[in-house]
């Protein structure tokens, strides 16, 4: 493995941390003895060609800096590949790097920590989510979800999750469950009124929200957590239980396993790791040892 390594940056992640936080991390793997190269962009697709660029021309891993939305802008340059992954989570949610047992907001830890498993061979392999051509880490969300990040993106004011928890008290006022129809790779069927589909590679997102609690990163299948047609009162006792996962033990709340899954609902919008993929339907599945990780 080559010696120069990538650092992928998104210095606007988390209201700035991420430019803080790439000076700390590249200074602990130019201390280990690595030349450490930054790749920023003018924007999204500009950031992914260079990073796809790198990975191309051999880079010796790929670390991405920043919050979920940058983890998964680097998935799709690492993804397929044999080039190593690597997290600073310097975001607001972090989500993939609490799956992955990474450092969160202690970029130079996550520094060490990265160039002392580079030096030692500490890289594994971890499956991804695919949406069409679209990689995924951590959740699809469909549903209430997804309003919720729907409306928040579309709020000027507050910043960070305050927004998206005035987001949320908006949309619980308005929703209604929808039907949906979950198709399965068995070629089960489920039809139901439901609050929101998950569908998780990994078990958490929104900043720790365990929503797929029994997601396991290195089984080839998803967790798939159903919401059905709860109440707003029964939506507001359940939710702040899937902080602790223990939602998945509700009347109206229903987990499925599958290695492919098919979401059809009108009028909702597909979120993967925090990103807008588009309307459902979506069809999505688990890649086994998708992307090399490193880490501990």
């Amino acid at each position: 493995m080559t010696s120069e390594i990538t650092l992928f940056v998104n210095p606007t992640a988390g209201r700035g941390r991420g430019a803080h936080a790439a000076q700390p991390a590249a200074s602990a793997l130019r201390a280990a003895g690595f030349a450490v190269r930054t790749v920023l962009g003018a924007d999204a697709a500009d950031a992914l060609a260079r990073a796809r660029g790198a990975v191309r021309d051999g880079t010796g891993a790929l670390i991405a800096v920043g919050g979920d939305g940058m983890a998964n802008l680097a998935l799709q340059a690492v993804a397929g590949t044999r080039t190593p992954f690597g997290l600073v989570a310097a975001g607001t949610g972090n989500d993939f790097a609490r799956a992955l047992g990474l450092p969160v907001r202690d970029p130079a830890a996550a520094g060490r920590l990265i160039a002392e498993a580079l030096k030692e061979g500490r890289v594994h392999d971890t499956d991804l989510g695919r949406a069409g051509d679209h990689w995924f880490g951590t959740v699809l969300a469909s549903g209430f979800d997804s309003r919720v990040n729907d409306r928040g993106n579309r709020m000027r004011w507050p910043a960070g999750r305050l927004k998206y928890d005035l987001a949320m008290l908006a949309e619980l006022a308005a929703f209604r469950p929808v039907p949906y129809r979950i198709t399965l790779d068995d070629g089960r069927v489920h039809e139901v009124e439901g609050t929101l589909v998950a569908v998780g590679n990994g078990s958490s997102y929104g900043g720790g929200m365990r929503i797929c609690p029994g997601a396991d990163l290195t089984d080839g299948l998803f967790d798939i957590t159903v919401v059905g047609d709860c109440s707003r009162t029964t939506l507001l006792r359940v939710f702040p239980r899937v902080y602790r996962g223990t939602h998945v033990d509700h009347p109206k709340v229903t987990v499925l396993r599958a290695a492919q899954v098919e979401i059809t609902a009108e009028g909702v919008t597909g979120y993967a790791d925090g990103e807008p993929l588009g309307p459902l339907p979506l069809s999505a599945r688990c890649v086994r040892a998708a992307v090399s990780v490193v880490g501990p």
